[in-house]
């Protein structure tokens, strides 16, 4: 393997659009003002290879690998001893296939923004979220009736939250400290845990209605023993 180097641009169109700028804006027709441009552009093009570097890929190198391949007797083919990854199985309902569907790719992305992101704190609340989603979808999934309690959470909240964090973890990679990023950077930190709030209040409301029958059901046995005289008071009562 050879390593290639491909050389960033954006630093070189930084330093083209300052000398335009430059001529439109400030004199350009002493020697000092050459000298203070071009100054200004050692600076434009250095800050530029920080935020873009150059890339460094591997590439295979031909000759090497056909000398490789004459050194090295040929191996034997193994039997393949790993089986192949299986597919997943539908459902057999197209809509939960792909309720289903969104709910791996939102935790996937979770848990990739995580992994990336070394904010303790944040760290934390992206796991609260990723728990409360796979609940949330799950919860779902058994009850699709309830699918439509969450359609601003599928279309808005979620996609929305995984945006700023995104976001967040782009600016933070930037590694440059500036009043856009800081000032960014810090109003996402504080929503974040309105955020994780917002995403526990929509998992409490899906059991709005289990909630309701099952408190119609105490009210319900609450009568039938008064009436048969068996509720607490009555027994005491009684005794």
């Amino acid at each position: 393997m050879t390593k290639k180097v491909k050389r960033s641009v954006a630093p070189f169109y930084l330093v083209a659009a300052l000398w335009l700028a430059w001529a439109l804006l400030l004199p350009l027709y002493r020697p000092l003002d050459y000298v203070l441009a071009a100054a200004a552009s050692v600076a434009v093009f250095i800050l530029g290879k920080a935020i873009w570097p150059d890339k460094i890929y591997q590439i295979a190198d031909p000759e090497a690998e056909q000398k490789s391949e004459k050194q090295e007797p040929p191996k034997a083919e193994q039997p393949q001893t790993q089986p192949p990854k299986a597919e997943k199985k539908s459902t057999g309902d197209p809509e939960l296939d792909n309720l289903l569907r969104q709910r791996d790719m939102a935790l996937s992305e979770m848990r990739r923004l995580n992994d990336s992101i070394e904010d303790e704190k944040l760290s934390a609340q992206i796991d609260h979220l990723e728990a409360t989603t796979r609940k949330i979808f799950d919860l779902v999934a058994e009850k699709p009736a309830k699918k439509s309690q969450i359609s601003r959470f599928m279309n808005y909240y979620l996609p929305t939250t995984l945006k700023l964090l995104n976001a967040y973890d782009r600016m933070d990679a930037a590694g440059v400290s500036g009043t856009n990023i800081d000032g960014t950077m810090g109003r996402i930190e504080q929503i974040m845990d309105t955020v994780v709030s917002a995403f526990d209040r929509q998992l409490d409301a899906l059991f709005g209605d289990e909630a309701l029958d099952i408190s119609t059901d105490i009210t319900v046995l609450e009568n039938l023993l008064a009436q048969e005289g068996l509720s607490g008071d009555q027994m005491t009562a009684q005794s």
